[in-house]
């Protein structure tokens, strides 16, 4: 084996991406001494995301002081990679629920932070954002952040205001003709991994709400408010998002990047690989090893093993995937996966063997490539 590529997503509660990188990466030097080794971390755009850009790509982190979820003054960061040309913004950092600790009220949060970011980003002369949705503590529908781009919007008085979750049912008009000139001619993606709408039964007030503070209801509340935005977004800006998959990712702001930023969302693992440029990368590449916590069938509708497995299978590179348990794995041998191992090695309780992750990773690892290591010197 003379390179391999590790790309694996995290091992939610027990191992970070970066670990496990670390993990093989020091098994294949021991065993292949001579092997090049690409490590590629991944984060699905919530905690996180910026640093795991960093690690695979270098670059720089750029603090600024920005609004946090309650209009408090706060220090955020942005990744620049690619020489500057692209930069990478987590809403997590400025919007996130740990931030609000104790104080969990979507009708009150806002994402006005994340624009101020992107604001920043763009003024730094770069020419793609890349938005990363994830772990947000708000339902604003990223009016907020289009706030904080200059996006104007009035209640039926005529009065401007900057809407909040408890606030999107004031909202009468919509006016793009200040935002700042600076975000114009920029690509901007928005990493999105889920496909609810922007409101409903399925939506971002219904699905998401409860684990951001908000009970019955307000999720009723929230929902209406959505709802109202979208009317007026259909209205104002001529843009129908009442069934966009992705619409109602972390607080419907996946709606609000179609709407106020012209973003298109994408799945986090293709933005990943794009950025990376993956399919240059492992165009030599003699195995692909990747993973996450449990592969089943949530992982084929477009997670990291699949997003690899795909890309991997047109070149006919080789995929193995280590994951903490597996379930209805047959689909991802047809898209690519070559072969599938779980690092439990005794039928424990999660709450029990999550403490030994680590060390049944390092002995799973070891086992593969004692394996191609004998397959190899025949």
């Amino acid at each position: 084996m003379n390179k391999a590529v590790l790309i694996p997503d995290s091992f939610k509660g027990t191992l970070s991406s970066k670990e496990i990188c670390s993990i093989i990466e020091k098994s294949i030097n021991y065993h292949f001494p001579e092997c090049s080794v690409f490590s590629i971390p991944v984060a699905d755009g919530g905690e996180g995301s910026v640093d795991c850009f960093l690690e695979a790509l270098g670059g720089e982190k750029i603090y600024e002081t920005v609004k946090g979820p309650y209009f408090e003054d706060m220090q955020s960061y942005f990744g620049l990679i690619n020489g500057g040309e692209t930069a990478v913004i987590e809403m997590a950092s400025c919007a996130g629920l740990p931030l609000v600790e104790d104080r969990r009220d979507p009708s009150k949060t806002t994402t006005y932070g994340v624009g101020q970011l992107i604001l920043s980003a763009a003024k730094k002369g770069c020419k793609k954002i890349i938005v990363g949705l994830g772990g947000s503590s708000t339902n604003d529908g990223g009016c907020g952040a289009a706030a904080a781009t200059g996006v104007k919007f009035f209640n039926k008085e005529g009065n401007e205001f900057i809407p909040v979750g408890g606030t999107l049912k004031d909202i009468a008009k919509i006016d793009l003709s200040n935002r700042s000139e600076a975000i114009s001619n920029i690509e901007i993606i928005t990493m999105c991994d889920i496909d609810n709408p922007m409101y409903g039964k399925n939506g971002a007030a219904y699905i998401f709400g409860p684990q951001k503070g908000a009970e019955q209801e307000m999720i009723e509340e929230l929902d209406n408010g959505l709802i109202k935005l979208c009317e007026v977004i259909k209205s104002d800006l001529n843009k129908d998002l009442k069934d966009v998959p992705g619409g109602g990712a972390a607080g419907g702001m996946g709606a609000g990047m179609v709407a106020f930023f012209d973003s298109r969302l994408q799945m986090g693992i293709e933005t990943v690989l794009d950025t990376v440029n993956f399919d240059d990368v492992i165009s030599d590449a003699d195995m692909i090893f990747t993973g996450e916590g449990k592969l089943d069938s949530q992982s084929l509708r477009g997670k990291v093993v699949i997003g690899v497995a795909r890309r991997a299978g047109k070149k006919n590179i080789p995929v193995t995937v280590i994951a903490g348990g597996t379930d209805d794995i047959q689909e991802a041998f047809e898209v690519g996966v070559t072969s599938v191992f779980t690092i439990n090695r005794l039928p424990q309780d999660f709450q029990i063997s999550r403490f030994k992750s680590k060390e049944n990773m390092e002995s799973t690892i070891d086992n593969i490539l004692r394996l191609i290591k004998s397959v190899n010197k025949k």
